[in-house]
């Protein structure tokens, strides 16, 4: 919720910075791609960081840098210290969000990952609809530097509880609960976590800036060749071939980078053609689509009982169809409240659905010593995917109708169907009734964990209390 919130009380605070600060476009602009440069870099690091030294840590240390830097920039004297406070934050942004998914890989049962993933998900959810409202008060009221300011009382206390958390279990246990192997059992890898890193970064460098082309191009493809050849050869590679060469968890990012990618290219449309097409204000813009913030929220649990009931495969494949049928809709819609209505409403109902199936497969599938990575690529994907569909959005409504590129944004949604052809599927079976004694667990027919959960599980809300 901080991270979503931070994004989205920014977008909204941006004319007010720049006015304030005397900024250029380009500038304020940089106080985002800064940011999401440096998480994309190092998202996937940060996560075997948390696989090492345990997640709680991790997010503790990303927490609490978070909150500090959010109060340096309320107090920056000029654009160049906001972006390089940006830069900064992006860091601690980075150790955060994948731990957050390495904490429930690690506290929860497989069987019952379901339920807190879509907590996780309807969390985001509403940040990501109160953000605007939220900053556009503070802006409004108290100008720019009040945005930055929302965030440090919730870090602090977040960051201080697992930090509290993680020395008390510590003294108890010899080593924090979330730390599924020894330290020196989990390799770095630093060579490969630094080729990622450049490749990664200079890709969402490149993208940002399109149509224009500049070197991070090339630099993004020759760093990418030299991280797979490099991976190929070490002993001890980044990305854990148990991770890696798992079908489910491949088809199930690329799932998350195609819809991503439609949502947030299909939100940019949508703005241009309400406002600059429509004439409409941006207050009533934003009524309109609050239906999209809703079904996003409300998919999220309804999701965890599809996944239950009909498996990954059947409901990713849904949620993606529902997506790229609300592109379409809204494509199709000319001023009718109604059907611009509908047509968000879908768009949210898919994507929510699609988000937590997707990161359920890739979480679930991941082995415990290997919950950070998982989530870093889940958050690289969530990452590299938005900034792609707003690329590719700016190029289409530089080349034609302002609604067309809302129906390549919907192909590119369609397309991620046959990736679900990875996913797990199926209708979850019937477990066999357990010896006397044994208490009985829910799985899905393709998602059960014959091993052993390593680490003790506190009870958690099973799918039914969802």
């Amino acid at each position: 919720m901080v991270v979503a919130l931070d994004g989205t009380v920014l977008t909204v605070a941006q004319p007010t910075l720049r006015r304030d600060l005397g900024a250029s476009f380009s500038q304020v602009q940089w106080t985002t791609t800064g940011y999401l440069v440096a998480v994309a870099g190092l998202l996937v690091f940060a996560g075997r960081l948390g696989d090492r030294w345990g997640h709680r840590r991790v997010f503790a240390l990303g927490m609490l840098g978070f909150g500090a830097v959010s109060a340096g920039i309320a107090l920056a004297p000029d654009i160049g210290w906001v972006i390089g406070l940006r830069v900064v934050q992006g860091v601690f942004g980075a150790l955060l969000q994948p731990a957050t998914l390495g904490m429930l890989r690690a506290a929860y049962p497989p069987e019952r990952l379901r339920t807190p993933i879509a907590v996780r998900t309807a969390s985001i959810g509403v940040a990501a609809a109160a953000g605007p409202v939220v900053g556009g008060a503070l802006a409004t009221a108290f100008g720019w530097r009040s945005v930055f300011l929302l965030t440090v009382v919730p870090t602090l206390v977040f960051g201080l509880l697992a930090l509290g958390a993680g020395i008390r279990r510590g003294r108890e246990d010899g080593r924090d609960r979330d730390l599924p192997r020894p330290a020196d059992a989990v390799p770095l890898d630093l060579p490969g976590a630094l080729l990622l890193a450049v490749a990664l970064a200079c890709l969402v460098h490149a993208l940002v800036i399109l149509p224009g082309v500049t070197w991070s191009a090339p630099v993004a493809l020759l760093a990418g060749a030299a991280f797979v050849r490099h991976e190929r050869r070490t002993s001890s590679p980044l990305l854990p071939p148990e991770v890696m060469g798992s079908r489910a968890v491949g088809g199930a990012l690329g799932v998350l980078v195609l819809a991503s990618a439609a949502l947030n290219g299909g939100l940019l449309t949508c703005v241009y053609v309400l406002q600059d097409d429509l004439g409409l204000t941006p207050l009533h813009s934003a009524l309109l689509s609050l239906p999209l913030a809703v079904l996003l929220v409300a998919a999220a649990p309804a999701s965890a009982v599809l996944l239950r009931r009909s498996g990954a495969r059947a409901t990713v494949a849904g949620g993606t169809a529902l997506l790229a049928a609300g592109l379409l809709v809204l494509a199709a819609a000319a001023s009718a409240p109604v059907a611009l209505c509908a047509g968000f409403a879908l768009v949210g109902a898919g994507f929510g659905t699609v988000m937590v199936a997707a990161t359920h497969v890739v979480v679930r599938q991941a082995p415990a010593e290997s919950a950070g990575v998982a989530g870093g690529l889940q958050q690289t994907a969530m990452n590299v995917g938005p900034v792609l569909g707003v690329a590719a959005a700016t190029v289409l409504m530089g080349l034609g109708a302002a609604r067309s590129p809302l129906v390549a944004l919907a192909c590119v949604a369609a397309a991620a169907l046959p990736l679900c052809r990875a996913l797990p599927g199926g209708p979850p079976a019937v477990p066999p009734a357990p010896p006397s004694g044994t208490p009985a667990g829910g799985s899905d027919a393709t998602h059960t964990d014959h091993g052993a959960e390593r680490g003790p599980h506190r009870r958690s809300l099973r799918d039914h209390e969802v």
